[in-house]
């Protein structure tokens, strides 16, 4: 199905039971056009994706009071969804996060109002088996509207899969666990200034930094990452927003990600409705704010790095807005395309 100038993608949203609520679109790497192919229904509010290496084997969060995690395979013609083993509850609602183990042997879900994060073994056909490991949060953090009690936003697996990196909203915190045998065992807790709201962290490809977005004070948070024990020290917070903008209570940080080849960090801005771009020091890692592009929507909540392009969800637009990356700036430059697709919350490349 996929010719070598396209890439393709699958789309989550916050849908019905009834509705198409994954999608599954290619990308023209040349133009920045893009096309829905199929859609799968069956699940309700499939807000967060991960999709395996080999590309097999798709993992859909149901984001609900009573959450759950579903995996579908993926078939290697069509690339067409089909359910996939036994779907699995999160014991917490909303789950909003799910990753996959750098192994392929598990997968961590985060469940926002739940305040809990999961561990699920994977079968060797990439199913889902039953719960082995989870984690309770408790506490709260200064802001009583969004903090009056834990929010696990995101959970990414450290060098290898026994350390795990969950970012909470409610406790400006990011806490490392390790795994061992059945449980999840606290190595450290990273606390973030007040009111902070810790949402998601990327590693950067050199091993050496990491860099967390905070949605509720709109920041990015800098790390100096251990790379043998996955420790993190703060470095540097530097605000997602331009100078010159006062933030409303609209405005709040959302997705954050990293160029392949290490130069370049953006992170996208709701309420501003933007894409900020930052220059990573390669001898430091810290961060020079250089560009904010809008995303040609509202409410980005999440975006991706594919095909050269990055390519913005704006959520209350319903749009998927693609824009060329320029190699020597890392500046985004639209590409003058837009694909409809009610509620995208997630971008996945199929690789």
């Amino acid at each position: 199905m996929e010719r070598s100038d396209e890439v393709l993608f699958y789309v989550g949203t916050y849908s019905p039971v009834g509705e198409q609520g994954i999608r599954l679109c290619t990308l023209n790497r040349s133009t920045g056009d893009m096309r829905v192919l199929e859609g799968t229904s069956g699940i309700e509010n499939p807000s967060y994706l991960a999709v395996n290496h080999a590309g097999s084997v798709l993992y859909a969060v149901s984001e609900k009071d009573e959450g759950e995690v579903q995996a579908f395979a993926i078939d290697p013609g069509s690339k067409v969804l089909s359910p996939l083993g036994s779907i699995r509850k999160t014991e917490g609602g909303a789950p909003c996060y799910v990753s996959i183990s750098p192994e392929e042997d598990r997968i961590f879900v985060a469940n926002y109002s739940g305040g809990n994060v999961n561990v699920f073994p994977l079968s060797a056909d990439g199913s889902i088996l039953e719960m082995s490991a989870q984690i309770r949060h408790t506490g709260s953090g200064s802001r009583q509207d969004r903090q009056e009690a834990p929010h696990p936003h995101s959970v990414i697996p450290g060098s290898t899969g026994d350390r795990l990196f969950v970012c909470d909203l409610g406790l400006d915190q990011v806490i490392i666990y390790r795994q061992e045998e059945d449980e999840l065992v606290k190595q450290a807790a990273v606390d973030l200034p007040p009111g902070s709201g810790p949402r998601h962290l990327t590693l950067h490809p050199s091993g050496k930094w990491a860099y967390l977005i905070n949605e509720l004070n709109n920041t990015v948070t800098v790390f100096a990452k251990d790379e043998q024990h996955d420790e993190l020290t703060v470095l540097q917070h530097v605000s997602t927003l331009p100078e010159s903008y006062i933030a409303g209570s609209d405005d709040s940080g959302a997705d954050i990600h990293i160029t392949p080849c290490g130069r370049y960090l953006y992170a996208s801005n709701r309420g501003h409705d933007s894409i900020a771009l930052f220059l990573i020091d390669a001898l430091t890692g810290l961060l020079e704010p250089a560009d904010w592009q809008s995303t040609g929507g509202r409410t980005p909540r999440n975006f991706a790095i594919l095909g050269g392009k990055l390519l913005a969800a704006n959520q209350n637009s319903g749009t998927i807005v693609s824009f060329h990356i320029d190699g020597d700036s890392g500046r985004l430059i639209p590409t003058g395309n837009e694909l409809e697709i009610p509620t995208p919350v997630c971008v996945k490349e199929l690789k």
